[in-house]
C-alpha cells in the first residue's frame, strides 16, 4: 500500500480551468514516488482554490461520489460521510462534527488558463 500524501510539488499542471465548471469541484489524484496525493479544486470564475481530500473529523475523503464536494447550492464544501460543512475560501468547518477545524489547503493557481500546483 502506498502512503497517502498531503502535499505536492509546485508547477504540476492539473487541467485547463475550462474543464472545471464554474462553481463546481473536481477531484485530482497524483501518483508520485513517495505515494499518492488526493485533492480537489473548486472553480470560482477565473480563480480556483484547492484542498487535500481529507475530512479533519474522521480522516476519510470528503466525497462518496466522484467530484461531489459541494452543497447543492455550491456555496459550501460538504463532507458526504458526516455532514460537515466548510467555507469555500478558507476551508473552515462551520457545521457538523468538526466545527472550528479546517481542511488542509492545497495551493493552486491559474496560469494561462491552466490550474497548476503552487
Amino acid at each position: 500500500m502506498t502512503e497517502r500524501l498531503t502535499a505536492t510539488p509546485a508547477g504540476v499542471a492539473l487541467a485547463p480551468l475550462a474543464d472545471i465548471g464554474d462553481g463546481k469541484a473536481r477531484n485530482f489524484v497524483l501518483q508520485m514516488r513517495a505515494g499518492r496525493f488526493h485533492g480537489f479544486v473548486v472553480r470560482r470564475g477565473d480563480t480556483a482554490v484547492g484542498y487535500v481530500d481529507r475530512c479533519p473529523h474522521a480522516g476519510v475523503p470528503l466525497a462518496q461520489q466522484l467530484d461531489d464536494y459541494l452543497t447543492p447550492s455550491g456555496e459550501m464544501i460538504a463532507c458526504s460521510w458526516h455532514g460537515a460543512l466548510f467555507t469555500l475560501d478558507e476551508g473552515l468547518c462551520v457545521g457538523g462534527p468538526c466545527i472550528g477545524q479546517r481542511l488542509t489547503p492545497w495551493p493552486v493557481v491559474v496560469a494561462d488558463g491552466i490550474v497548476t500546483t503552487a
